[in-house]
């Protein structure tokens, strides 16, 4: 390996690592929640479960909500998948996901990505041409996915006509790649801070409805596409949805909208209804909208969108069947 690539690993993995993909920018004002110095102590209180898939143990943990527990029918399934350098409990934490899980009654279930074999261990993705370990060792995460949401349904009361995949950055990316390969387990995904890095196969068996937040001033995984300061190229925001616009056949002509500090593009199916909804925000970063600043000097999350409000709107919408 070169220099020059030893120099450009070793910068990616100062600005990703527990950021999450954040840049450079203020210390949180509150302190946050959960400050991430302390994510090593929230990972040994959690009751892990285990999942071998192609050799691998593969861990993950289940957040049931109180209407689990007080009802006997099924619930529908969210899973979470955190980013680069990121971990199921940190998605969990710092997005305050479990919280909207309670309000609004799903089940939700935050695998981990594998560890690297590096020093600091930090968990991927293999969502196709990205990213590092998991993507070099061409690990089965699809096949993990799939196993995950088998034995969920084995073991809880689950609608299967109601699982629902979101991911942060490298975990967005994986979310496409489900969405492509896995469409008949999957009603629908939200993806944020990120774009698609796998070519899909030719044939989408059915129409995968599709919710995409990112902001403007993400530089990790710029919107309009591009190489970042880092060397890494990515296709921008726009031309992979019009590849999904495509594929579930929606009509080709966006209706846009202006909110305050955000904007909104809805592709429609030919009865009339959003298949496809993007929502750009001028404030913000490489960060979950509505949660918090994972780290100092990470970017601030938007505060003219919530993430978890927004997906789950959307989600309520589609099923299987």
């Amino acid at each position: 390996m070169s220099i020059k690539r030893h120099i450009r690993l070793a910068v990616l993995t100062v600005l990703i690592l527990f950021s999450f993909g954040g840049c450079a920018g203020e210390a949180p004002e509150p302190v946050p929640r959960y400050p991430w110095e302390d994510w090593l102590n929230w990972e040994r209180l959690v009751d892990w479960d285990t999942l071998t898939v192609g050799g691998r143990a593969r861990t993950f943990y289940v957040h049931l909500p109180p209407r689990y527990e007080e009802g006997n029918g099924q619930l529908p399934l969210v899973i979470g998948l955190h980013g680069t350098g990121g971990s199921a409990v940190q998605f969990d934490r710092h997005y305050h996901f479990s919280e909207k899980a309670d309000e609004a009654g799903f089940v939700a279930v935050y695998p981990n990505g594998v560890r690297s074999d590096g020093r600091l261990g930090i968990r991927t993705w293999n969502a196709g041409s990205c990213c590092d370990f998991a993507m070099r060792e061409n690990v089965d995460d699809v096949g993990f996915i799939r196993a995950l949401v088998d034995r969920l349904l084995e073991v809880y009361r689950i609608d299967p006509n109601r699982v629902y995949v979101t991911g942060m950055s490298n975990g967005g990316m994986l979310a496409y790649r489900l969405a492509a390969e896995i469409p008949e387990k999957i009603a629908a995904i939200a993806s944020v801070s990120c774009t698609m890095v796998f070519d899909p196969p030719a044939e989408q068996p059915r129409p995968v409805p599709i919710i995409h937040l990112h902001s403007v001033l993400d530089e990790i995984i710029p919107h309009d596409g591009g190489t970042n300061r880092l060397g890494y190229h990515f296709p921008p925001v726009d031309s992979v949805l019009n590849v999904w616009v495509a594929r579930n056949g929606c009509l080709p002509d966006p209706q846009v909208t202006e909110g305050v500090g955000y904007a909104v593009k809805q592709w429609m199916d030919e009865a009339g209804a959003p298949l496809i909804v993007h929502y750009l925000t001028g404030d913000g970063g490489h960060s979950w909208p509505g949660g918090e600043q994972v780290r100092p000097n990470a970017d601030p999350p938007s505060t003219t969108i919530d993430a978890n409000d927004l997906l789950w709107g959307f989600f309520e919408h589609f099923h299987l069947l």
